[in-house]
């Protein structure tokens, strides 16, 4: 059982740091590029876009990674031993941090954005706005920072 836990090591750990990383890509992305992009459209644009990405990124190779980071990082754990394990423990407690910032801060901001109609009047897409995009970007920025760090820690823990 030993032995197969330790052959299991290092392609469960890598398999957990490209799961993370893709999930550190995804979030950068975001934070770097798609927001700032978004922030020149008009209210009905950016509500428009925002829907149908919120739509799109829950399917199957979005979900494979963003399940599969602590997943992974969580089988790491039962197979790293020595002065590696709390690097990957310390990886686990970040990915799962990516996910309850998802679950709590970004899907109640989705979810209420999906409530508005894009052919609303001005106002309300204004208002739907501004009640949205500050608050996802924040998140945003706080999943950037968890799923980097379970990406570094689990890194870490691969040398180690």
């Amino acid at each position: 059982m030993i032995d197969a836990l330790e052959s299991a090591r290092t392609p469960l750990l890598l398999a957990a740091l490209v799961a993370s990383g893709l999930q550190a890509g995804t979030y950068y992305t975001w934070a770097s590029g798609v927001m700032p992009g978004l922030a020149d459209t008009d209210d009905a644009t950016f509500v428009s876009a925002m829907q149908h990405v919120n739509v799109a990124i829950v399917n199957p190779v979005f979900l494979a990674s963003f399940l599969g980071a602590p997943v992974l990082a969580a089988a790491g754990v039962v197979a790293a031993g020595g002065p590696a394990r709390p690097w990957v423990v310390a990886g686990l407690v970040l990915a799962l941090a990516t996910v309850a910032v998802t679950a709590a801060g970004s899907i109640p901001l989705n979810d209420a954005l999906a409530a508005v109609d894009p052919r609303s009047d001005g106002s309300t897409l204004a208002a739907a706005r501004e009640t949205f995009e500050g608050p996802w970007a924040r998140w945003n920025v706080v999943r950037t920072l968890t799923s980097t760090g379970a990406l570094a820690c689990l890194g870490w823990a691969i040398s180690r």
